[in-house]
This record gives C-alpha cells, structure tokens and sequence, in this order.
C-alpha cells in the first residue's frame, strides 16, 4: 500500500501544472509530515464554502471541506513495521484578507474532523485503542501566484480518540502542505 500511495503522490504532483484556475473553488494537495517516530504523506481534496463571515473587515472567515487519505509509516527505531492508513473528512475554517494586496496573502486556519485509522496499534507503547480518531490541526500559510491559486502551508496536527476508549495516547504531526486551487 506504502508503493500504492507514493505511486499516487507522483501521479497527482504533474496534474497541479494541468489544472485550469478559472473560479478556484476546489484545490488538491500533498502534504508530508512527521511525529511521535512515524512519516506520514497524504493526499487531499477540497472544496471551498460559499459562504464568508465577518467580511466588513479587512479580513474575513471562510473554509472549505477537506477529504484526504494518508499513509503513516512508524520508524524502524519504534520496532514496528506496521503501516497505517488514514481516511478523513475536516471542515476547515480559514481567516485571511478579504482583498489581495499582492501576489501573496497570508492566511491562518483550524480545522476538527473524523479520521478512521486502518490499524490502531502504530508500535509499542502506542496504541491509539480505536480506529475511529478526532483530528484538529492549526496552520498558517500564503496563498502564492498572479491568480492566488497556491497555498503552502505549515499545520501541526493532534488525532487520538478524545476518551472514547483507554489508553488514548494521540498523535502529532508537523506537515508541509501544498495545494493547487482550480
């Protein structure tokens, strides 16, 4: 599965450059990361709200849905060879400007949402209990181009399952995510 996800990443990067930027509403990404002695490398799409909030500011609240699958892979230090993947839906709220200044803008975002873990039992002295996990993460990034169409962005992410079963160490991710907007 491991070679599946890695041959998807290398498929998908080619096809930002091909992606028209017309009305920018959905967007795909790859994101790669790293905690608690595990990799991990996903893929997303998304699809912007129509709604924004608060826009008699100069800058505003918006968001988007997020769909991903991801693969985790424990270090070889962890003594594990399991590999883990993840399925996730998250509503992600964005704050930004509400006008473009430049080729850049920066934005914050948050987001809380449903992953389903394939194995739940990452490595020794980790076991998330469940293969339903809570993921939140924070990140900050630029939204980059002539037409604003990409974001690259640093997120730390938590997943553990908030108490619905013991032990519930959680995890945490920092990430580098890309993101084309068509």
């Amino acid at each position: 599965m491991k070679h599946f996800l890695r041959g998807m990443f290398a498929l998908a990067l080619p096809t930002f450059f091909l992606i028209p930027t017309a009305q920018a509403q959905d967007a795909v990404s790859v994101e790669a990361g790293y905690g608690n002695h595990t990799d991990m490398e996903r893929l997303s799409w998304s699809r912007a709200w129509a709604s924004r909030w608060f826009t008699d500011h100069s800058w505003a609240v918006g968001g988007y849905w997020d769909v991903s699958v991801g693969h985790w892979t424990p270090h070889a230090s962890s003594g594990s060879n399991l590999e883990v993947n993840d399925y996730s839906i998250t509503p992600v709220f964005r704050y930004a400007p509400t006008q473009a200044t430049g080729n850049y803008i920066p934005f914050l975002e948050a987001g809380i949402g449903a992953h389903y873990l394939s194995q739940h039992d990452l490595y020794s002295g980790h076991d998330m209990s469940t293969h339903f996990q809570f993921g939140d993460h924070v990140g900050a990034g630029l939204t980059l181009g002539p037409q604003h169409d990409w974001d690259v962005m640093m997120r730390l992410q938590h997943l553990s399952n908030a108490g619905i079963q013991n032990p519930n160490p959680g995890i945490n991710f920092i990430q580098l995510r890309l993101s084309h907007w068509y």
